[in-house]
């Protein structure tokens, strides 16, 4: 049996909900990463479901399938103590999906720290760049196909 948060995001969103699961309330719902702004925006401002706290975003590698790689994201309902994952497929041909920092400005460091890892660019994100490794750093860490023992630029000290 779906949760009031499912079965609203397929009410709302009926076209661009891939999947859903639901297990021990463990709430997740699969979308289309064209509507991820507006699904986010549904969830943080409808009354029945106030997912007022973007507790984090991450990213996924399935290295070898297509889509490559999975947007996480997990947000929480202070009022109703619930929670739901929302997961966006993003192909590596088109390895972009829309920033959600117009909707939770706490996303701002997930998304980058996303795009420094993993090099899904966040659309529309006011200062994406690398976190957590140097500019000059080529690559991006996290992914499966990232080689394990190569070498990276010398970077010196700033003058």
């Amino acid at each position: 049996m779906d949760s009031v948060t499912l079965k609203k995001l397929k009410e709302k969103f009926s076209d661009s909900i891939v999947d859903t699961h639901s297990f021990r309330g463990d709430e997740t719902a699969t979308v289309k990463k064209e509507k991820i702004v507006d699904i986010c925006k549904f969830l943080r401002d409808d009354n029945e479901l106030l997912y007022n706290f973007m507790m984090d975003i991450t990213a996924v590698d399935y290295y070898g399938r297509e889509p490559r790689f999975e947007v996480v994201y997990h947000l929480y309902s202070l009022k109703y103590n619930r929670r739901v994952r929302i997961k966006v497929p993003v192909p590596e041909s088109d390895c972009t999906v829309d920033s959600i920092i117009s909707v939770w400005i706490g996303a701002d460091w997930f998304e980058r720290e996303a795009y420094d890892l993993y090099g899904i660019i966040f659309k529309g994100h006011p200062n994406l760049k690398r976190i957590l490794l140097y500019e000059g750093f080529e690559g991006h860490p996290l992914r499966k196909d990232y080689p394990v023992k190569g070498r990276q630029p010398l970077i010196g000290p700033k003058n």
